[in-house]
């Protein structure tokens, strides 16, 4: 294997060392341009599918004969199926070549889309939604890698920033464009719409796209099974506890059981084993440990919330989901704008700096939407949005940079899968707390506004014999006090919601600050070798 690249801090660290620094990629590419183009082609596509189910899963239901409780899991398939391949990633894609091993990944993610779209039952759409989640795994992890590779350090940044406008932009996306192809088409063309964008993407990948060396290199079973059945129980519980009730349930009690016993049995057997399933250089990397923290904060703020909005805006204000989709859309305006300035920056000042407007900001904008009303029109979540999409932007561009900055080449495809996998798990982390909050809060808030609209506490007042004297009428209005007793009791769940996280973020704007100083590009470092492609 040709020799790594020196971190940063190692070049920093020893004394006579003086390199010229070559500003040459990791991997030499034809047209880098077009290849960045597809790549972001095909991550679009895959990071749509994270989402775009969500508004066509009633007319799946009706259509394929499922429950209520059943279908959910084509969302819970796709997600379980991508957790548990997602540790073995960095492995695979050494022992095969990331260049089969990513066109693979594609190809199968089409596949896998037009059998989705085809399925005539909820068995069959289970199943291929799995396959389908397993080949998004290694494109979400592998295209982050690649980008780093084919780019010289000086365009890292820029290409990043291009990377992470659609890293943030097609998760909002997803919802809008579900329910516009299910409203004009049907609900499979939320998955046929990959094919026509999906094809061209991959026969420029066929033509372009050049390969690490293949690694010998020994895969940690053990390891990675006993993480992966802590990954595959913590996502079902995390998908079914609120639906389950949480630990008044078996079924979360036995998951959160099995979850914890194997992450416990993989920490003891990563600290002995002499082939432990991830590099020990990798772990080591303070800079890229505090990357993995920052990302499962930004899948809780960016996911989370980005799921989240849309319930609120149909079912609270009433809008349409076109509608919804155009409020959500400030907030990819302002990731945009920030990265843009991130990606300008990023070489000149300390990256704390950045983390910490982009969390400040963030929680700025939580406490904004904290002081939402059942009466304010749309231009007030307007700049909510918009202000959120600032302080995201000014996050992720730095987070990832600082993550991978210091890391050696070679350990570039493990730690990407890590940042993915840490980034999925906040978000469903943050789905499923979010969503218990709301649902319990709402419960509580319902039991007060209830409590005062009896006939003690409005005077000349008595709802129960008003709807027996009116009959109907009266059974009919009393259904319409209750609906807006409902209306307003989830507003105050949404609004504590939103209130909570604004203080979290701002602790978190807070810890960055007893970071260690990080700079990116303050130190040359020697000429990287180029890996050779593989065909």
């Amino acid at each position: 294997m040709s020799k790594s690249i020196p971190a940063t801090s190692d070049v920093e660290n020893s004394p006579g060392v003086s390199t010229p620094f070559v500003d040459k990629p990791t991997l030499e590419s034809k047209h880098r341009g077009l290849l960045m183009t597809a790549l972001m082609g095909v991550t679009v596509i895959q990071l749509l599918d994270m989402t775009i189910c969500n508004v066509a899963l009633p007319h799946m239901q009706s259509s394929l004969g499922a429950s209520l409780e059943s279908i959910g899991w084509v969302l819970t398939s796709f997600i379980i199926a991508g957790v548990m391949v997602t540790p073995a990633i960095g492995w695979l894609s050494d022992k095969l070549g990331s260049r089969r091993v990513f066109l693979v990944a594609v190809a199968g993610f089409l596949f896998s889309s037009m059998l989705c779209g085809a399925a005539t039952s909820l068995t069959q759409i289970v199943i291929f939604r799995a396959l389908q989640g397993i080949c998004s795994a290694f494109i979400g992890s592998m295209s982050q890698t690649i980008m780093f590779d084919i780019n010289p350090p000086s365009k890292q940044s820029a290409a990043m920033s291009m990377w992470g406008m659609v890293t943030m932009v097609a998760p909002i996306s997803g919802p809008i464009l579900g329910g516009f192809l299910t409203d004009a088409f049907n609900w499979r063309w939320i998955f046929y719409i990959n094919i026509p964008l999906g094809i061209p993407t991959l026969v420029v990948l066929l033509w372009l796209l050049p390969s690490r060396p293949i690694t010998t290199r020994k895969l940690d079973r053990f390891g990675f099974l006993a993480l992966a059945l802590c990954l595959v129980a913590l996502q079902l519980m995390l998908d079914r506890g609120q639906h389950k009730d949480w630990f008044n349930s078996p079924e979360i009690i036995i998951e959160l059981v099995i979850c914890l016993s194997a992450f416990w049995v993989f920490t003891v057997h990563t600290l002995t084993t002499k082939n432990p399933l991830f590099p020990a250089g990798l772990l080591k990397n303070p800079n890229f440990l505090g990357g993995f923290l920052c990302m499962f904060i930004m899948g809780t703020t960016n996911i989370a919330i980005a799921s989240v909005m849309p319930i609120m805006f149909q079912n609270i204000y009433q809008y349409s989901p076109v509608d919804t989709g155009l409020l959500l859309m400030p907030r990819g305006f302002g990731v945009i704008l920030t990265m843009i300035i991130a990606s300008r920056l990023m070489g000149r000042v300390d990256l704390r700096r950045l983390l910490f407007c982009g969390f400040l900001i963030a929680s700025f904008s939580l406490w904004q939407m904290s002081q939402w009303s059942l009466e304010m029109g749309w231009p007030r979540i307007l700049i909510a949005n918009f202000t959120q999409g600032l302080g995201l932007g000014l996050i992720f561009m730095p987070m990832n940079m600082a993550a991978f900055s210091t890391l050696e080449p070679q350990f570039r495809p493990d730690g990407s899968s890590l940042l993915n996998l840490m980034r999925n798990l906040g978000g469903s982390f943050g789905i499923s707390a979010i969503l218990t909050f709301i649902a319990r809060n709402h419960q509580t808030s319902h039991s007060d506004l209830s409590s005062h609209i009896t006939s003690y506490n409005q005077a000349g007042f008595d709802p129960a014999s008003m709807a027996e004297r009116a009959g109907d009428m009266g059974s009919a209005a009393l259904l319409m006090i209750d609906a807006e007793i409902n209306r307003q009791a989830l507003m105050i769940a949404y609004i504590d919601n939103y209130h909570l996280m604004a203080i979290a973020i701002f602790f978190v704007a807070l810890g960055t600050l007893f970071l260690k100083p990080i700079r990116i590009g303050a130190v040359e470092t020697p000429e990287a070798p180029r890996l050779a492609a593989i065909d």
